[in-house]
């Protein structure tokens, strides 16, 4: 176990953990937290599944963790690490089950204060238009043949078939598709998963959420993004359903071989890996791609569903526009200085967001000056957060930023604490219209069951890894 002690504080913000912490730790682990949330971190496993991160072969740099970190498998939710290229592992366990689990964010001209009377309707239009729940059934129903071509072309196929604009693609990470993606290496049992799940949210922490800007930080930025005060914005969080997890399922199971076969030592079975350059580490990149452009394209009919539920309650003339679109489980190939030197490395963010500064050659034009939007969705029923990348982050975080408010709470407790029927209630009277198709699926994400986001995006702020623009409030919830 970690203790408080075992830290060496590098600032008010950021803290480390040495190698000398222990024999077989083969770089520093480094947690961005201020003194409460550092004691919210110790009070899981997730410091320790740090610790046994830092002792995978290959790795470079440092363990990132992040503030709103909380246990995961094998690596904690709200971790970062990067093993280099070629030469190093690839670990679906540091990736996370929801490969591409994300957020996108739309924003609008429709003033709060005049669509509040609608909000009811609203979320009841949105509820009916987009479907969630486990298993939830889609409404753009795919062949296997179909289903491999969204695996290839992502948020590209969402465009072809009329469920996208160009501008969408453009305010997409990765513009929409990860190039690579080979759906040969996707189990049948994962395309029989996904082939009926495209546009749909599911469970769990997903979520579609109605917002108001709120407050505005950086006026000339949100300009940019087409973020008004006052007015209406849309959340959508969700990833690649049953055919992302089926993925990461099938490869934690092939490596665990792997390992052997590679006389890999693991601090923890969880932590299965394989060289990124083997024929195991290959077909795990290339299902892993499939994963992640069918997520990008899952988003994108969402929101397509998003735009037409708008229209059927404000009238056809709305306009809904992309503010960015990010991925926060995900291992992407790149290129970051440490020690001095730029290396090619494998960075593998698990509950963490990519938070490149300003120049980015990724961005589109209008934002390649501003830095790489985050978007850091808080607890159901408390405020959220855009906020941009920083030229510090590549050197403090591997171009990385949090994702979330972080639990500190299990599903289970909150499940035995809470009663969702009262939650609905309760937020409801706070003027946010709820639409739930689970009491005990809302009781697991209550806000008590998770950490405060404006400390979290504090400290990543204070950190200088991400720089704060606006915070949304929610005016109306839709979950499975």
């Amino acid at each position: 176990m970690v203790n408080k002690q075992d830290f060496h504080k590098i600032n008010d913000y950021l803290w480390e953990i040495p190698t000398s912490f222990h024999p077989k730790m083969k770089v520093p682990v480094w947690i961005f937290a201020d003194e409460e949330l550092l004691e919210d971190a110790l009070g899981d496993l997730s410091i320790t599944q740090a610790v046994n991160v830092a002792q995978l072969p290959s790795l470079v740099g440092h363990v990132v963790v992040m503030p709103d970190v909380h246990q995961g498998y094998g690596m904690p939710i709200g971790g970062v690490m990067a093993a280099k290229v070629p030469g190093g592992i690839i670990s679906p366990g540091a990736v996370g089950y929801d490969i591409n689990c994300g957020v996108r964010v739309l924003a609008s001209d429709i003033e709060y204060a005049a669509a509040k009377a609608d909000l009811n309707q609203l979320a009841s239009v949105l509820y009916g238009n987009c479907p969630s729940g486990v298993g939830g059934k889609g409404s753009i129903p795919l062949s296997i043949e179909e289903l491999e071509r969204v695996c290839q072309l992502g948020a590209r196929w969402a465009l072809k078939h009329g469920y996208a604009t160009q501008e969408d693609l453009e305010r997409t990470e990765e513009f929409g598709c990860l190039a690579g993606a080979d759906p040969n290496y996707v189990s049948k049992r994962a395309k029989e998963r996904g082939k009926g799940q495209l546009g749909t949210l599911g469970a769990g922490n997903h979520f579609l959420e109605v917002d108001v800007v709120e407050e505005i930080f950086d006026p000339d930025a949100a300009a940019v993004m087409g973020l008004e005060l006052g007015c209406l914005a849309v959340q959508i969080h969700c990833g690649s359903r049953g055919f992302g997890h089926q993925i990461c399922t099938d490869y934690v199971h092939d490596f665990q071989w792997a390992v052997i076969n590679y006389g890999i030592e693991l601090p923890d079975r969880e932590l299965v890996c394989a060289p990124i350059d083997s024929p195991e580490g290959q077909a795990y990149l290339g299902a892993m791609k499939s994963a992640a452009n069918y997520a990008f394209a899952n988003r994108q009919t969402l929101a397509w569903h998003t735009r037409r539920s708008f229209q059927q309650v404000f009238g056809g003339a709305v306009d809904l526009r992309q503010v960015y679109d990010i991925a926060h489980n995900m291992g992407k190939i790149e290129t970051h200085t440490i020690g001095g030197e730029e290396q090619t490395v494998c960075v593998h963010r698990k509950g963490a967001t990519r938070a490149f500064g300003p120049g980015f050659a990724g961005l589109p034009d209008d934002y390649r000056p501003l830095g790489q939007p985050v978007l850091v969705p808080g607890s159901m029923g408390t405020e959220s957060w855009i906020l941009l990348g920083t030229k510090e982050s590549d050197r403090l975080s591997f171009g990385s930023s949090c994702h979330g408010a972080g639990r500190v709470m299990s599903r289970h407790r909150a499940k035995r604490e809470i009663r969702g029927a009262s939650l609905r209630q309760e937020m409801e009277k706070g003027g946010i219209a709820v639409r739930a198709g689970s009491m005990p699926g809302l009781a697991e994400e209550a806000p008590k069951a998770y950490k405060d986001v404006d400390r979290v995006v504090g400290v990543v702020s204070k950190a200088g890894i991400a720089h704060q623009v606006a915070r949304l409030r929610p005016v109306a919830v839709i979950k499975g």
